[in-house]
């Protein structure tokens, strides 16, 4: 499952997610990782990972703090990947909403993180994805193939409109507890997943080498 060239992944530390876990997984499909905050190393990365764990607002004002939100706007204008894991998914939206607490994202994608509607939240465990036929990032997977997830909020709709041709339209995953919800979303350099790729086993490490190929 190892790559044939080499790529440079920096896994950004801002003190919300679990950078180890996504050091080793980046590692086990032979990536180059470096967790840092630093700048430059952030910029000049093949790949940019953007994890994130525990509230929406408390994970923005620990990116802020750290210059993570210059990182990923300046490697987004320059085309350069980017790839977040849950709360990492979650904050690209305009918005969290948690506790009746509103924090500004950064408005990568229009649209609100709210809460899950469901009989048991969180939502923690193995779930399928409904990935669009063409997905990249899903690329050699079954349909069956199960992600693990831990989160209580979630993005519910999607709005973002494509209206130049030239643009390729984003390719949306869904995933269902008590409510569909983005599972995943692959919008030109920037990825991301509300599940934990690094948690899900070889599926997950799939998915890894899926975005790890595209740099």
């Amino acid at each position: 499952m190892e790559l044939s060239a080499t790529k440079k992944v920096v896994v950004f530390d801002y003190g919300f997610g679990n950078v180890r876990s996504a050091e080793r997984a980046l590692a086990r499909v032979g990536a180059d990782v470096e967790i840092t905050r630093d700048f430059d190393e952030a910029m000049n990365a093949d790949g940019l990972l953007v994890p994130g764990v525990g509230a929406f607002s408390a994970c923005m004002a620990g990116l802020k703090e750290a210059r993570g939100h210059w990182v990923v706007d300046r490697r987004l204008s320059g085309g350069r990947p980017v790839m977040g894991i849950c709360v990492g998914m979650q904050i690209l939206f305009e918005r969290g909403i948690e506790h009746g607490v509103e924090t500004e994202g950064l408005d990568e994608w229009p649209g609100t993180v709210g809460p899950l509607k469901a009989p048991v939240v969180p939502h923690m465990g193995w779930n399928t994805v409904k990935a669009p036929e063409d997905s990249e990032l899903f690329a050699g997977l079954d349909a069956d193939a199960r992600f693990y997830f831990v989160h209580s909020y979630a993005a519910h709709e999607w709005s973002l409109e494509v209206t130049n041709p030239a643009m390729r339209a984003p390719k949306v995953t869904w995933a269902t507890h008590g409510e569909p919800f983005v599972a995943a979303v692959e919008n030109g350099v920037l990825w991301a997943t509300q599940f934990h790729p690094e948690k899900s086993g070889d599926a997950g490490a799939q998915l890894l080498t899926n975005w790890i190929g595209t740099l």
